[in-house]
């Protein structure tokens, strides 16, 4: 390839506005089961027989650093190979791990893959190749069965996440595309969700050029948090170009829109419950808006009530209505009811003084 070509193909594969021109120099681009997808939980197919994922060697990094590279398009850190994970058709071992983020600017973007059209603020992807089948990476990512990745979907909040302190915290060392840095091995296992059990599998592609359609996808329903400060990080640290440019440019936006489902099946291994995750204001405004509601809905039950007793049955029949008693009648009645009374306790008291007084 040319030098320009060169160019052209590098500016194509930076930034959202040049994704649609992918499929003109990476033909897999454009074909019909892409990703990243927005997973819709109401179509997904349960799958009962999807076992909680198992990594195999993520908490045994061993004694060798591993080295994290700012390749122009993402921070990658390189694994070794006696990890992997188990429970899939074939077995997979581990090859890399990268990010991908947004820029900071407005709503939370940055993931890749969607759950019922909410992004959220950058995704971890877990890269293996299929062992069993194939040599090296290279030879399995062009063959549909060859590659299996794991999504792991991050979202930002208060509390410092120490596992990703990690690899964030080294990233000022490898600023400028074509950077390296040796950094401590750790548990791979804790950048992860807590529960492996609960994801969404389906048959994707590379989420970057060449978009090579050969990935078995495992993207986990829970999500990951990082702290705010640790996002900003992650966000603004790192450059797309080398060192030596005149006008660095900011490694932002890393992430590709989502691309149709077509006639694929996403299996989930549960039975997804479909909610609507509202924002905080939409939560608000929802709140807000019931209780104008109930009040509403008061104030037209009052109303009705008084005017039910404002209109009353002897208003409506005023021929049919008694006419007043005289007072004394009613004193009559007491009076009646006293002695009653008065009788009644003569009989009750003594049978209850004769009981008290009974041995």
């Amino acid at each position: 390839m040319t030098a320009d070509g060169e160019r052209r193909r590098k500016e194509k594969m930076n930034g959202a506005v040049g994704q649609s021109e992918w499929a003109e120099l990476f033909p897999d681009c454009g074909g019909s089961s892409q990703s990243p997808i927005n997973v819709d939980t109401s179509r997904t197919v349960h799958d009962p027989t999807l076992l909680p994922v198992e990594p195999l060697g993520y908490n045994q990094p061993g004694n060798k650093p591993f080295t994290l590279f700012n390749n122009g398009h993402t921070v990658q850190m390189t694994l070794p190979r006696w990890m992997g994970v188990a429970g899939l058709p074939w077995h997979y071992s581990a090859v890399q791990l990268h990010l991908h983020w947004g820029n900071g600017v407005g709503v939370a973007t940055g993931s890749e893959h969607t759950i019922n059209g909410r992004s959220s603020s950058a995704e971890l992807h877990v890269v293996h190749y299929n062992t069993e089948l194939y040599s090296n990476m290279s030879e399995a990512k062009t063959h549909g069965d060859g590659l299996a990745v794991l999504g792991v979907v991050i979202e930002a909040g208060e509390e410092v996440n120490h596992a990703y302190s990690s690899i964030l915290n080294y990233l000022g060392r490898i600023k400028y595309a074509g950077q390296k840095v040796a950094i401590a091995a750790f548990d791979v296992r804790s950048l992860l969700p807590d529960d492996l059990s609960r994801y969404f599998r389906y048959n994707g592609s590379l989420t970057t050029p060449p978009c090579f359609q050969s990935v078995l996808w495992t993207l986990f329903y829970e999500r990951v948090q990082i702290s705010h400060s640790q996002l900003m990080k992650l966000e603004t640290v790192l450059y797309s170009s080398k060192a030596e440019a005149a006008e660095p440019s900011a490694l932002q936006d890393n992430y590709r829109v989502t691309q149709p489902v077509n006639n694929r099946t996403v299996l989930s291994s549960f039975i997804p419950v479909s909610i609507q995750i509202y924002t905080a204001g939409e939560i608000a405004a929802i709140v807000i808006g019931s209780l104008c509601g109930c009040v509403g809905l008061a104030v037209i039950i009052r109303l009705i009530v008084k005017s039910i007793r404002s209109t009353s049955s002897w208003d409506v029949l005023p021929s049919i209505r008694p006419a007043p008693q005289p007072r004394r009648h009613a004193l009559f009645i007491h009076v009646l009811a006293a002695r009653v009374v008065a009788r009644r306790t003569q009989r009750l008291v003594p049978s209850i003084w004769e009981l008290r007084l009974d041995p």
